[in-house]
C-alpha cells in the first residue's frame, strides 16, 4: 500500500464530487446529493478565505478527503472542520483517523491552536470524532431556524 497525502485542489475537484456523493448519499446519512450540487458545496467551501485540504490516495485511488478553513479568534487561530469523506469500502480502516492526523499536523506548524466541526448527535460520526480525542463543547449551542 502506497497512501499519499496531496493538497486539495480544482485538479481533483472531480474525483472529490464523485467520492462525496457516493459516501453521502449511502448510509448512514443517505443524503441526496448531484453531481452539480456536490459541485457547488466543494468548490463553495475550496473558495473560502484560508481554505485548507488534504486527499489521501492508495497509488492513484482517492480514499477521502478532509477540507475546512480557519479564522482567527481573540485567543488565536480555530479551524472549522466542513468536510471529512472516506470512501465507504475502506471506512473503518483508519484512513479517516489519517486524514484528521496529517490535517492536525499541518495545523500546528500554521500555529493553528484549535479544531472544531459539527455533526449529528449520536451515531457512528460523533463515536469517530470522539475516538479521536474531539470532545463536545459545553460552551456552544447550535441554533437553528427554517425559513
Amino acid at each position: 500500500m502506497s497512501e499519499k497525502f496531496k493538497p486539495f485542489t480544482e485538479d481533483y475537484l472531480d474525483q472529490c464530487i464523485e467520492l462525496y456523493m457516493k459516501v453521502f448519499n449511502s448510509g448512514p446519512w443517505n443524503e441526496t446529493w448531484s453531481y452539480d450540487t456536490a459541485k457547488e458545496r466543494l468548490v463553495d467551501l475550496s473558495n473560502t478565505p484560508k481554505f485548507l485540504g488534504f486527499l489521501l490516495f492508495d497509488q492513484d485511488n482517492l480514499i477521502g478527503f478532509i477540507a475546512g478553513n480557519s479564522k482567527r479568534t481573540y485567543s488565536g487561530g480555530t479551524f472549522y472542520i466542513a468536510e471529512l469523506c472516506v470512501n465507504n469500502k475502506t471506512q473503518g480502516k483508519g484512513y479517516g483517523s489519517k486524514l484528521l492526523r496529517y490535517l492536525e499536523e499541518e495545523l500546528v506548524k500554521s500555529k493553528i491552536q484549535s479544531v472544531y466541526l459539527l455533526t449529528a448527535p449520536g451515531g457512528q460520526a460523533e463515536a469517530f470524532y470522539r475516538k479521536n480525542k474531539y470532545s463536545i463543547n459545553d460552551n456552544r449551542v447550535v441554533i437553528k431556524k427554517n425559513i
